[in-house]
């Protein structure tokens, strides 16, 4: 797939039993496409300071947030690229924005421990992000498998569907395996629509016959209020989950 560093669009979350994702396939058929990803497990590693303020805050629902991640979307050793996402949100519209670098380079960079690694306008606008919050360090890796559809008529809508989703507040790196604790009980699948406008009248009817709602459901921070806030990920750390 070709690389796109800026996105801008509405992001609608909705948590769907076994059944109505096994509806749902067959909703899409005709509408929609696996992408080029396909079905990947998806690794990332959220920055925050030592206070959680980002996640705290994000938590508050205010109009204005923002995030700082890595990702990759394979298996990842130090020398491969990965990418360094600041994902803001304003009035229920999303702006992400990325770009490619070293794994190595990328947790260097965003720890203070090196320089920013070249000259462009994402890579300046992470700097601020990264110099604006004092003491950023990694707090907290989260995976999953997803499937990424599109829809074969050229709107530019996507859907994914999240499952499997592991949390850990150690072992802070991509290059680390997938384990962990679970996030969403087993069988449950996080689907997300990404859309530039209004959802599909054929998916505007799926949701109402099945009685799915929206859900302001966040995966960092859930992990959070569940096994970071009050300390409860110790309880955990003898029984991982592994993919």
């Amino acid at each position: 797939m070709s690389y796109i560093g800026v996105f801008k669009r509405y992001e609608t979350k909705f948590l769907l039993t076994r059944e109505q994702k096994s509806r749902l396939m067959n909703t899409l058929k005709g509408h929609m496409k696996l992408d080029g990803y396909g079905r990947t497990t998806i690794r990332n590693v959220y920055y925050d300071t030592p206070s959680y303020e980002l996640i705290r805050r994000s938590l508050d629902k205010p109009v204005y947030k923002e995030k700082l991640r890595l990702r990759s979307y394979t298996w990842t050793e130090e020398n491969d690229n990965v990418y360094v996402e600041i994902k803001k949100k304003y009035r229920g519209i999303v702006y992400k924005r990325r770009t490619a670098v070293k794994c190595h380079q990328a947790e260097s960079w965003l720890q203070g421990k090196t320089g920013q690694p070249y000259i462009s306008q994402i890579a300046d606008e992470i700097e601020y992000f990264r110099r604006l919050y004092e003491g950023l360090e990694p707090a907290c890796f989260l995976s999953y498998d997803r499937e990424s559809f599109y829809a074969v008529d050229g709107t530019g809508l996507r859907l994914t569907l999240d499952e499997n989703i592991l949390g850990r507040d150690y072992d802070l790196s991509l290059t680390d395996g997938i384990y962990g604790v679970r996030v969403i009980p087993a069988g449950t699948t996080l689907m997300e629509l990404k859309t530039k406008g209004a959802i599909p009248l054929y998916l505007t009817r799926f949701l109402n016959e099945n009685g799915i709602r929206q859900t302001s459901f966040s995966k960092y921070g859930t992990y959070f209020t569940d096994f970071l806030k009050d300390d409860h990920i110790h309880s955990f750390k003898g029984g991982l989950l592994y993919a």
